[in-house]
């Protein structure tokens, strides 16, 4: 609600606490009219005839009258009254502290003013105090995985869906729907989480909240989407033992505990079948909503259910489809109906539906709509997309967000500010998928359907601050939004969460916040995780890296980082590249002189001049045939080629090293794709070295040997680096059967090739997997840098490291001696998340700080995460 500061006028100044303003005695009244004049005298009688006598003379005027005597007093006036009322910092209409102003008029005569009489109220808030410089960050990540073993070797799919905390904040409790359990996490250190044992449910948990002592567990045990069945399942959180069943009747899909512990309430989606026709609605049976009265023992509490069918507003008023619950100061919950875009506002104390509304729609403007081959494009725009809220949290008794995710009609990318007659007060509009792109979170995979997708909203108030928290489910990011001003929600900071956070929980007593990572699987990389953050005085420690804004007010968008260089005399100044997750390959310029370090450019590379469009290529009689067919399996062709051009004469390659020539400009290792004499990885391009000028035009192709070739495998070039006339480019993994990986090093003036081999460290994760190179980085002496690793991640990661290579006097064939610069795994825990897979880049500034960075994939089965680590002076 908006508040207005009024400016009071006239003659009543304010006192605390109370000031009367009563009217005067009445004034004195006017003065008495003149008196009449007094008459004229009479004129002399007329002389006998004869001699004329003199006329008398007139008589003067008579004096005036006195005044009249002074009127009565006046009645007194009607006493006006003003009452000024200090507010607290916290309250709910000055959030800051200030001074409540009610005034009106004292009908009554008793020298009070009386709610009744209150014929105006204004607030004088003390406004939001400067920034204390508190930030979140994260501290560490509970891995469920871990309470089936230790070291999270098992392969059994968990997840960690919705998170509650215990009323002490030492215990989380989160839903983990894949194996059936509820989960409990000991937090008393929240550096160090410890897996606190797991409860059985007959069905599928789906939501989880705490209202005293117990875990409220919602859990769905429909047999399919027609006949459905739930019950609410409490937990003593102590005992971790369930002390009863409420039967809910339909398939629960979120739980929220109203703030007085009064009540809970439950939404009953009974969700659609998205594979029955279009997916559209209606399908019965209709969701509901049931109200549970927490009053006495668990085994003595009563349900309600509340008809959310036959509502205006909505797109099919047989079917509500509710999804997300949470519950306000006054005991009214508020529900998203989302595949019906629409809300509903319950009392819960006599369980009516006092409001309900459309959510409505929303235009987006420098949007990515299109998914055209992982290229990132927020050029477009989409009218009236159906909002489809999700996640629901209130701000305040007034005012609620809701995270627009979209599902069947609609995905309008953000969060509203609605109040409660449906108003739209704040819309977030493109922004959270404009802080993905410029954070490299964007999942352009997902360009053409909701992009970032805001999952869930949280709120909760830190002190003397309060804020918004939105889960984006695609992009990876909780970000946080500081609402002094609840009307006008200001982007704070984002915070790094594994993949897919749904649920989140605020903490305020602990300062701290924990978001629920819901996707897992070992194979494919990633696991799920609940995340924990600390609210103190430290700095901001992610994103690491930002980018700067196009001139169209669009950020750079970025991700799949991938090689890293120093400029050679600019000691704050990185390059790095994409790799082949993207279309039209870009080199990056990145100015590590601040914290976040900042992507200032990006260069496209082009083959204006036709130097890649001219190299050798196999000739096919039919292109049109697919790349994996007999005739084109083994051969680098003509249609390979083609694939690697776009018409603006841009370049599709797989950049995976990049050095900075000593001639101006860059060499570029493009990895080759494919392997010979594997059918399911046909070669479609070979590894090359690419010399580009400094706006990236490409100057010369480097190709290698026929006979080289002949062996390659689809794991090639991963690193570049020149020194004394020379290029040298690390492959990833051996080739051809050999023991050992090669470093191929090429003579610039000879336009010679001669090879050396690196003995790469045994396997060593629990999870098996393999051992490669993925940078190199000349130290100008004849010594190189380089990245070794496995391909492993979070708990299974083992091998990621450092190693000092000396290529002085090296001839054809040599193995090279290795040694071990830095174990970089101790650096990469910790930032208390996920081991991320893929070190993929290194480099040595001028003034000898060690650098890294990792690869992100895209955003693709990958929370986005990029870190650009600045390790020290090591060497």
């Amino acid at each position: 609600m908006l508040r207005t500061t009024w400016t009071l006028i006239g003659m009543c100044a304010l006192a605390l606490p109370l000031h009367a303003c009563k009217g005067s005695d009445g004034d004195q009244g006017p003065a008495g009219a003149d008196g009449p004049s007094g008459a004229d005298g009479k004129n002399g009688s007329t002389g006998k005839d004869g001699t004329d006598g003199t006329d008398g003379t007139d008589g003067t005027d008579g004096a005036d009258g006195a005044d009249g005597a002074d009127g009565a007093d006046g009645v007194d006036g009607v006493s006006s009254l003003t009452v000024q009322t200090r507010l607290l910092a916290g309250d709910a209409d000055c959030f800051y502290g200030g001074v409540r102003v009610d005034s009106g008029v004292d009908t009554n005569g008793n020298g009070q003013l009386e709610a009744g009489e209150v014929a105006q109220t204004s607030y004088l808030c003390t406004h939001a105090v400067p920034s204390s410089g508190k930030n979140f960050n994260r501290i560490a990540s509970f891995f469920p995985c871990t309470q089936i073993d230790p070291d999270c070797n098992d392969d059994t799919a968990t997840s960690a869906e919705i998170v509650a905390a215990s009323d002490d904040g030492m215990t989380l409790v989160y839903s983990d729907s894949p194996r059936g359990v509820v989960g409990f996490v000991d937090i008393s250190d929240p550096y160090h989480p410890k897996p606190a044992g797991t409860q059985a449910m007959d069905g599928e948990p789906t939501s989880v909240a705490v209202a005293g002592g117990y875990a409220l567990v919602a859990v769905n045990t429909s047999s399919d989407f027609v006949d459905v069945s739930g019950e609410l399942d409490v937990i003593d959180i102590e005992t971790q033992s369930s002390v009863a069943t409420i039967d809910l009747g339909g398939q629960p899909d979120s739980v929220a505990v109203s703030p007085d512990g009064a009540y809970a309430a439950v939404v009953i989606e009974n969700e659609r079948d998205e594979d029955l026709g279009d997916g559209g609605l209606p399908q019965l049976p209709a969701g509901k909503l049931v109200v549970i009265s927490l009053d006495g023992d668990p085994d003595t509490w009563t349900a309600e259910d509340v008809d959310l069918t036959g509502l205006d507003g909505i797109v099919e008023p047989t079917d509500p489809e509710p999804e997300f619950v949470d519950i306000n100061q006054d005991d009214i919950a508020v529900v998203t109906l989302q595949e019906n875009n629409g809300i509903v506002l319950v009392d819960l104390t006599d369980r009516s539906v006092v409001a309900h509304f459309s959510a409505g729609t929303v235009d987006l403007t420098q949007v990515d709509a299109t998914e055209e081959g992982a290229l990132i494009s927020q050029t477009e725009s989409l009218m009236d997309v159906p909002r489809e809220p999700d996640g629901v949290a209130w701000l305040s008794k007034d005012l609620f967000a809701t995270a627009d995710e979209g599902d069947w009609q609609g995905g309008s990318r953000g969060f509203t500010v609605f109040d409660t007659a449906g108003e739209v007060v704040f819309s977030s509009g493109s922004d959270i998928d404009h802080i993905a792109a410029r954070l490299g979170h964007y999942p352009d995979s997902r360009s053409g359907n909701k992009g970032a997708e805001p999952e869930n909203a949280e709120f909760a108030v830190f002190g003397s601050d309060r804020y918004l928290f939105i889960n984006t489910e695609r992009s990876s990011l909780v970000l946080v939004y500081d609402v002094a001003d609840l009307t006008n929600p200001v982007f704070k900071q984002a915070l790094p969460s594994t993949l897919g956070p749904e649920g989140g929980f605020a903490i305020p007593s602990r300062n701290l916040m924990v978001a629920a990572g819901e996707e897992d699987s070992r194979g494919d990389g990633y696991r799920s995780a609940v995340t924990i953050y600390a609210y103190g005085t430290a700095a901001a420690r992610y994103p690491t890296l930002v980018s700067d804004d196009r001139l169209d007010g669009t950020p750079i968008p970025w991700a799949a980082m991938s090689g890293l260089a120093a400029d050679p005399n600019r000691d704050q100044t990185l390059y790095s590249i994409e790799d082949s997750y993207f279309r039209s390959s870009r080199i990056f310029t990145i100015d590590t002189s601040t914290h976040p370090a900042r992507l200032v450019k990006e260069t496209r590379i082009k083959d204006s001049d036709d130097v890649l469009a001219s190299i050798p290529t196999a000739a096919l009689d039919d292109a049109t045939v697919a790349d994996d067919d007999a005739s084109r399996a083994n051969v680098f062709d003509e249609a390979d080629l083609a694939a690697m051009l776009n018409d603006d004469k841009t370049v599709n390659l797989d950049p995976e090293g990049i050095a900075v020539a000593s001639d101006g400009g860059f060499w570029v290792a493009s990895e080759g794709s494919g392997t010979v004499d594997d059918e399911s990885h046909p070669i479609n391009s070979l590894n090359l070295v690419l010399k580009t000028d400094v706006e990236g035009v490409i100057e010369r192709v480097i190709t290698l040997p026929d006979e080289v070739n002949a062996m390659q495998v689809r794991f090639g070039f991963e690193g570049v680096a020149e020194y004394d006339g020379k290029v040298y480019v690390a492959f990833q993994r051996a080739w051809g059967g050999e023991d050992m990986v090669r470093i191929g090093i090429y003579d610039l003036d000879s336009e010679t090739w001669a090879f050396v081999f690196y003995e790469l460290d045994a396997v060593q994760s629990q999870n098996g997997g393999w051992v490669g190179l993925s940078d190199m980085a000349s130290l100008g002496d004849g010594t190189f840098l380089l990245i070794e690793r496995d391909n492993q991640a979070g708990p299974d990661a083992a091998i990621k490291r450092l190693y000092l290579v000396d290529l002085n006097g090296v001839v054809d064939g040599d193995t090279v001696t290795k040694v071990e610069v830095r174990d970089l795994l101790p650096d990469l825990r910790a930032l208390g998340g996920m081991v991320p897979e893929k070190i993929e880049g290194t480099t040595v500034t001028r003034g000898g700080s060690v650098w890294i960075i990792n690869d992100n994939d895209g955003v693709d089965d990958n929370s986005g995460e990029t870190e650009l680590l600045n390790l020290g002076r090591l060497l």
